[in-house]
């Protein structure tokens, strides 16, 4: 039902009034007890009387009117709100365009586009979700990189002083690569932070990842990356993949759904950790990786595998434990 954003009264309220007056109220009674006018009483009252039965029951009488004219005299003909319709769908030019082409002002071009629904172009339908899991862990590990930048001293978010020095303005003190690998069956998650991303700094955190993974049990057949220049022409890496015999697969351009486990985990990892407390400085935030990670890894429940921590996928493979 629609009703007015600013109206005093609201179907209850509507229907309240016309129920005083049956009593036996007169208007201005009924109008001073629900705070409104004489002349809003009886309009009310009037349309709940001309009402139907069933109108009354499911208070469609209640209901605000549309306040269009009857008759618009002034309003463009069909034919050359037409014409408008179709020079928007050949070349999508905006009103200002459309209006030199058809040689109608600039506002009533926007009302005609407005009218037929063409004022905006319509977005493209969303993609279907393609939800993939691979049965064990390590069967594919995702691997991606976050940047962040250090800071000397909390920002203006923090402390709300937004007046800063040139000499503040001009120093740089660079940014932290969080150099991060995610199980794909598992969700568990291996984290660096590094200064750099450069092909040797990425190959020593692959082996030492691999390591970790292999301690906990997950041996890896399978590493997923994007398509960055120091995944795809690194050698040291693909000479460390031949060597474990693991498979490098590469997700397709601009599609970085297709790694996305390892996108949302850095999501997270911006939300939780990053951003999600107060740090004193960045050293202060690389501090507290660990222990976020840890919590991450074994306490924290993840909607994706059953409100359970990571750890519950990898030391419960059979379903043994309850």
């Amino acid at each position: 039902m629609q009703i007015h954003g600013r109206a005093k009264l609201g179907p209850a309220g509507r229907l309240a009034l016309c129920e005083a007056i049956e009593r036996g109220m007169s208007f201005r009674q009924a109008a001073a007890l629900m705070s409104v006018s004489p002349a809003t009483a009886h309009r009310w009252w009037h349309r709940y009387r001309a009402a139907s039965l069933a109108e009354r029951h499911s208070l469609a009488w209640a209901a605000d009117r549309s306040s269009r004219p009857h008759c618009s005299p002034r309003l463009l003909r069909g034919g050359e709100q037409e014409r408008i319709c179709e020079a928007r769908r050949q070349t999508g030019w905006g009103p200002r365009l459309v209006a030199g082409v058809v040689g109608h002002p600039h506002s009533t071009v926007w009302k005609v586009l407005h009218r037929h629904g063409l004022s905006r172009r319509p977005r493209r339908p969303p993609e279907a979700v393609q939800r993939y899991e691979w049965p064990c862990p390590g069967d594919l590990l995702h691997m991606d990189t976050a940047r962040y930048a250090r800071f000397a001293r909390p920002g203006h978010r923090i402390t709300g002083d937004r007046s800063t020095t040139s000499a503040r303005m001009a120093e740089h003190v660079g940014y932290d690569f969080a150099h991060a690998i995610v199980d794909d069956h598992s969700r568990l998650a291996y984290v660096e932070l590094h200064t750099d991303e450069r092909a040797a700094t990425v190959t020593a955190f692959v082996q030492r990842a691999l390591a970790w993974f292999e301690s906990n049990g997950i041996h890896a057949k399978r590493l997923m990356t994007d398509n960055a220049f120091t995944y795809i022409h690194n050698r040291s890496l693909r000479e460390l993949l031949t060597a474990r015999q693991i498979k490098h697969l590469r997700t397709q351009p601009y599609r970085p759904q297709t790694n996305g486990k390892v996108e949302r985990f850095h999501q997270t990892m911006a939300r939780e950790w990053a951003y999600g407390l107060s740090y004193r400085s960045s050293a202060h935030r690389t501090l507290a990786l660990p222990h976020w990670l840890e919590h991450y890894n074994t306490r924290r429940p993840h909607s994706g595998i059953g409100n359970r921590p990571p750890t519950s996928r990898v030391h419960n493979l059979r379903g043994q434990n309850s």
